[in-house]
């Protein structure tokens, strides 16, 4: 029985199917209508805080309460559009927001229950590698070989690591 299992889950078949689906149901929604920007473009154009926002609500509402000081440059049914298209946006957002949030906690926590449950087990084939166990020492051989750097870094002899309080990585 495992003594530091902080979390567990389990799919079934059905279910990754259905959220497969689900997942692919959404992209095929949203296919033509969302833009990828690289890193540098979402420097370039950034966000906007809430204050900001509010800036741009009370600009449209002057807009449409007083059309003749809209400037010939802003094409005003493409702002509205977009303005339109920003609000059907933001509660499908913070859905999907939360639920990656809620998956990513999720994962990290099953992580590190793998990542313990692991060194649990290298520790023990390290035991049983010092009692001369048949078959053992090819084990032990392989799996000590991802603390070898470890080991130099924190000057400690190799075969001894650290768990981090997290996996690194994927």
């Amino acid at each position: 029985m495992a003594i530091d299992n902080l979390i567990s889950v389990e799919f079934t078949d059905q279910e990754l199917t259905r959220l497969g689906n689900a997942l692919n149901e959404i992209a095929q929604l949203l296919s033509g209508k969302v833009i990828n920007l690289t890193p540098e473009e979402r420097k370039q154009y950034g966000s906007i805080a809430d204050k900001n926002k509010i800036f741009v609500d009370k600009c449209k509402a002057y807009m449409e309460q007083n059309i003749d000081t809209l400037p010939k440059t802003i094409d005003k049914h493409e702002f509205d559009k977009d303005y339109k298209a920003r609000q059907q946006m933001e509660e499908p957002l913070r859905k999907l927001l939360q639920l990656a949030e809620m998956l990513s906690d999720t994962k990290i926590l099953l992580d590190f229950d793998n990542y313990n449950g692991s060194l649990s087990y290298y520790r023990y084939v390290k035991f049983l590698a010092t009692q001369n166990t048949p078959g053992i020492t090819s084990i032990y051989a392989d799996l000590n070989q991802h603390f070898q750097s470890m080991g130099k870094r924190a000057k400690k002899a190799p075969d001894t690591p650290e768990a981090p309080h997290a996996p690194q990585g994927e």
